[in-house]
């Protein structure tokens, strides 16, 4: 299935947040994110749609097994390229910025091939 650039912004704020408390909330992801609460709302339903996202009894959202697996991979991609662009010389906050654009378009094969080249000689 394939993500547009938003959707997959959502999942990874998901992981993010949930890496930092057990609980993450609409509105934690709306100030994570910059965005209104209702643009959230919306989003968290197609993200739920897809099977992506639940939501408990008590209004906090949670990834599915299949939300986690493709948020740890946008993470993923989003860690090693700002990795990448540090190593090339860029400041850690253009590097960051960066790597959140490119980690939603670029392709498996080339970031495998980036994270193949810096696990051989990146740090």
């Amino acid at each position: 299935m394939a993500l547009q650039e938003s959707g997959e912004m959502y999942l990874e704020t998901i992981y993010v947040l949930s890496q930092k408390s057990s609980t993450v909330r609409g509105i934690d992801i709306a100030d994570h994110l910059g965005y209104s609460k209702p643009s959230v709302s919306r989003a968290m339903g197609l993200l739920k749609d897809e099977g992506l996202v639940k939501k408990d009894s008590e209004g906090f959202y949670k990834l599915t097994e299949a939300g986690e697996i493709l948020a740890k991979r946008i993470y993923e991609r989003h860690t090693v390229l700002t990795k990448m662009f540090i190593n090339l010389g860029v400041d850690e906050e253009t590097a960051a910025e960066d790597a959140c654009r490119v980690e939603h378009y670029i392709s498996d094969k080339t970031f495998d091939a980036i994270k193949a080249h810096m696990m051989k000689y990146g740090s």
